[in-house]
């Protein structure tokens, strides 16, 4: 990968060249310490319904820690699909000061605002 585009990523700019994979972890980049986006809640923000494409872009994640994939949930907060196992990904999120309860994120208490995660965000308009 370039390093403009990686930077890019990594800022969570999004530019018009980035392959969907790419726009996610440029969104999911955008996700602050001490908050959760859901997979659906990523998909919507690049205009989609593609919520399991998420999950497998995130799955493919090059730049995990920088752009923070630990921080997607399932819909109903669940800790779900992570690389490292969700032992870890609980730990992660602990140390960060997300609420868990159960097992699952307290939501929507500890979620990011889609404002923040579609800023200057175009819908996709095809998949590459």
């Amino acid at each position: 990968m370039e390093s403009k585009l990686q930077e890019a990523i990594c800022a969570g700019k999004l530019r018009d060249d980035m392959t969907f994979a790419q726009r996610v972890w440029a969104i999911t980049a955008r996700i602050p310490a001490g908050k959760v986006a859901t997979y659906g809640q990523i998909a919507r923000v690049l205009g989609s319904r593609a919520f399991r494409a998420v999950g497998m872009a995130l799955n493919r994640n090059p730049l995990a820690p920088v752009v923070p994939c630990h921080r997607v949930v399932g819909s109903d907060g669940a800790l779900v699909g992570y690389a490292l196992g969700i032992k870890k990904k609980h730990q992660l999120l602990s140390q960060e000061g997300v609420q868990l309860v159960k097992g699952k994120v307290a939501l929507p208490q500890c979620q990011c605002d889609d404002a923040l995660l579609g800023r200057c965000a175009k819908p996709m308009v095809t998949m590459r």
